[in-house]
């Protein structure tokens, strides 16, 4: 495969045991999910499925493999990183772990410095402490890299939109880091009743909520990232409101309730596109698919909507795509679009 471009995927380590061959040979990173930092230390002793990594790594020694750690409510960042003593707790627990398992690096998926919203600890000082613990990081692993003759690999997962260039200081972070990874999925959901899409590339007309892919990546660059170094998030997963009008096909319309998590690709394949009542629709300007039955709508990735995607992050010379979770898609199609059209 053409190794110019970043094909990098997240397994939850429950499925780690169920990938294919064949999946593995189209990734260029695997990130696994999730560590967890406790009294400054990243902890991996929950995770069942790491003696899997070995097997990986022996069958397929190209493939990156990252500890994926925080996530969605997972704190202990903001402590760990208040102090050097902690900054250098974290960092030490990170060489312990690359020195245990066959892992090639760490990904940090902090959500979010400086914003407490997921009931974890934040703080103001998050946002000058979180490129100091990064910095720490990045020393620590260059110090046994060099000792290994090697590179470790040191990447963030982010959040799309201006609040985390806000609560960051992403003109210093990046120099730390081999890539930054955009999380631009869940664009609207969660806290929208306004219906739309979750993981769109462009803002189509009308859309109240700015954000898209392509508007991430300019507030990215716009804070001092190089584009080089930019990961596009694509979702294996939907987001549904219910309730929703039967107007401009359930589009850009005032839903009865929020865009909680829907069915995953496999479902969605299975079960609702083009069946079931529900209507597959594309909305070119958004580079986006959708589905509408007449009262709920569900926002989704597919194979075209990832053409586009690829696409983009060849014309805009970014390091490439990543994706949530690997599971979610028993089909192995939208994997096998991204690894089809980034590698022609």
């Amino acid at each position: 495969m053409n190794q110019k471009y970043i094909v990098a995927g997240y397994v939850v380590d429950s499925n780690l045991p169920g990938m294919t061959q064949e999946d593995l040979n189209k990734l260029t990173h695997l990130n696994v999910a999730f560590g967890h930092v406790l009294n400054d230390k990243i902890r991996i002793d929950h995770l069942k499925n790491s003696g899997t990594l070995h097997e990986i790594k022996r069958d397929h020694p190209e493939l990156n493999l990252l500890l994926s750690v925080g996530g969605w409510s997972a704190g202990g960042f903001s402590e760990a990183a208040a102090t050097e003593q902690g900054r250098t707790r974290m960092a030490e627990s990170a060489v312990r772990i690359l020195t245990d398992h066959p892992f090639d690096g760490i990904d940090l998926d902090w959500e979010y410095p400086c914003y407490g919203e997921a009931g974890i600890h934040s703080s103001p000082d998050d946002k000058t402490n979180f490129t100091l613990l990064l910095k720490k990081m990045r020393e620590a692993l260059d110090h046994k890299g060099a000792h290994d003759g090697r590179h470790y690999l040191l990447t963030i997962a982010a959040g799309a939109d201006q609040y985390y260039v806000d609560g960051t200081e992403m003109h210093h972070v990046h120099k730390y880091l081999d890539f930054v990874q955009l999380m631009t999925y869940d664009m609207r959901g969660g806290f929208q009743v306004l219906t739309g899409h979750h993981t769109s590339l462009y803002t189509p007309s009308g859309d109240l909520f700015r954000i898209s892919t392509d508007a991430s990546v300019n507030i990215f660059i716009r804070a001092g990232v190089p584009k080089e170094k930019i990961v596009i998030g694509a979702a294996f997963y939907s987001r549904i409101w219910h309730q929703v009008p039967d107007r401009n096909n359930g589009l850009l319309q005032m839903a009865g309730s929020t865009g909680g998590y829907g069915p995953d690709f496999t479902v969605l394949s299975a079960e609702y596109i083009d069946k079931n009542g529900y209507i597959r629709y594309w909305d070119d300007e958004a580079c986006a698919p959708f589905l509408f039955n007449g009262s709920s709508l569900i926002s989704y990735d597919d194979e075209e909507s990832l053409q586009h995607k690829s696409d983009y992050v060849k014309h805009n010379n970014l390091a490439g795509i990543m994706f949530w979770e690997y599971g979610c898609d028993k089909t192995h199609r939208l994997l096998n679009a991204i690894h089809k059209e980034l590698k022609s």
